[in-house]
């Protein structure tokens, strides 16, 4: 049961807690399965965008008994992160005002050894030609690693770029290799890519951010409502699109997207059956 579902969230739209809980119903048979079993983090507005939200990873009271959970080791101690399974505890999340679950790159019981790696692209300004200049740049240099990839968009300002993998590669080392893709591409094309964290360092150009692969890191998961105006969703899209600039970062909202849902499937229901071992892009970097 939601709770309060007429609880405007997305003031300047109107959108309800109601409506964020009927859309992730909806979606739900395409999301959980790329979000099955990941730690998530919450991020929550309890009173809508307009007011400031706050981050919520530890769940240790106030949830019921069926709800799964994942102790984490953390220094100092251990967090408890739920976890999707089912349409329930994903409408528990969007009863929690959470509008973005944010997940690690790996599952239950194994969060030492990822399933994805993820590249996030982050401009510095609103430039839609160097955005789509540096999402192929990234697909072209992975497919050269052997490595095919799949792209969402982050219901922000950039992309996210996803390689599946087969989960035999330490956590550790698939963020050194994301840490070294980066690395070349700087070096490829240093008027368009950096990996200067602080925003006064980029300059023009945009951040190939790889920290989403670290321990206890995560990033936007699959589907999810970004806390922004229009509600807008990071949805995955092909590779056409993005030639062809018909996508960009916003395209998707809470409000659309069961019509792209209907016109286009899971656009990533397949990528499972592309996981790739790192073990040679990894040699193939590091003789670079």
């Amino acid at each position: 049961m939601i709770t309060h579902p007429e609880k405007v969230l997305f003031p300047d739209d109107g959108i309800t807690k109601g409506q964020l809980a009927l859309y992730y119903e909806a979606i739900a048979p395409a999301m959980i399965p790329h979000i099955r079993n990941r730690p998530v983090t919450m991020e929550r507005f309890p009173q809508g965008i307009g007011k400031k939200g706050f981050i919520q990873k530890d769940v240790s009271k106030g949830f019921p008994a069926w709800l799964e959970r994942v102790e984490v080791p953390k220094k100092g101690g251990v967090v408890h992160h739920p976890v999707v399974t089912d349409t329930r505890s994903l409408l528990w999340l969007a009863n929690q005002n959470s509008i973005t679950p944010h997940v690690w790159t790996s599952r239950a019981p194994d969060l030492y050894h990822p399933d994805i790696c993820v590249f996030d692209l982050d401009p510095s300004k609103d430039d839609p030609e160097m955005l789509r200049f540096a999402a192929l740049a990234l697909r072209d240099f992975l497919d050269t690693l052997g490595l095919p990839s799949w792209v969402k968009t982050s219901g922000s300002k950039g992309f996210h770029i996803v390689v599946p993998l087969n989960g035999k590669t330490e956590m550790g080392d698939v963020e050194a290799f994301a840490h070294r893709v980066g690395t070349a591409l700087v070096r490829a094309n240093p008027d368009v890519f950096t990996q200067e964290f602080h925003k006064a360092d980029r300059g023009a150009r945009i951040l190939v951010d790889t920290g989403r692969n670290g321990y206890s890191a995560t990033f936007a998961a699959v589907y999810a409502v970004r806390a922004k105006p229009t509600a807008p969703i990071s949805a995955p899209c092909t590779w056409d699109e993005i030639e062809s600039g018909d996508v960009h970062p916003r395209s998707f909202t809470i409000l659309n997207m069961a019509d792209r849902i209907e016109a286009v499937g899971d656009l990533w229901k397949d990528m499972a059956k592309r996981k790739r071992s790192l073990t040679r892009a990894i040699a193939t970097l590091k003789k670079a």
